[in-house]
C-alpha cells in the first residue's frame, strides 16, 4: 500500500505515503477510494482510541509489507 497510487472518490489521486496511512489511520473517511465511497460499513475512527506510538508502530508494519 505505502508508496502507490490511490484513486480517489471525490479528490484527484494520491500517492499514498505516511501522512496518508496516518489520515487513513486516524479519519478514515476523509479521503475514501473510488469504489468504497457507498460502502455502509467502513473502517472504524481510531483518532483518540491509538496513541503517536501505536500509530507510528502501525504505519511502520504497513511500510515493511512491500
Amino acid at each position: 500500500l505505502h508508496g502507490s497510487k490511490r484513486e480517489l472518490a471525490k479528490e484527484p489521486a494520491i500517492t499514498a505515503d505516511d501522512a496518508y496511512l496516518r489520515e487513513s489511520i486516524l479519519t478514515p473517511a476523509v479521503k475514501t477510494v473510488k469504489g468504497y465511497e457507498h460502502v455502509e460499513a467502513g473502517m472504524p475512527v481510531y483518532a483518540g482510541v491509538l496513541t503517536d506510538f501505536q500509530v507510528e508502530s502501525l504505519i511502520l508494519f504497513i511500510k515493511s509489507l512491500k
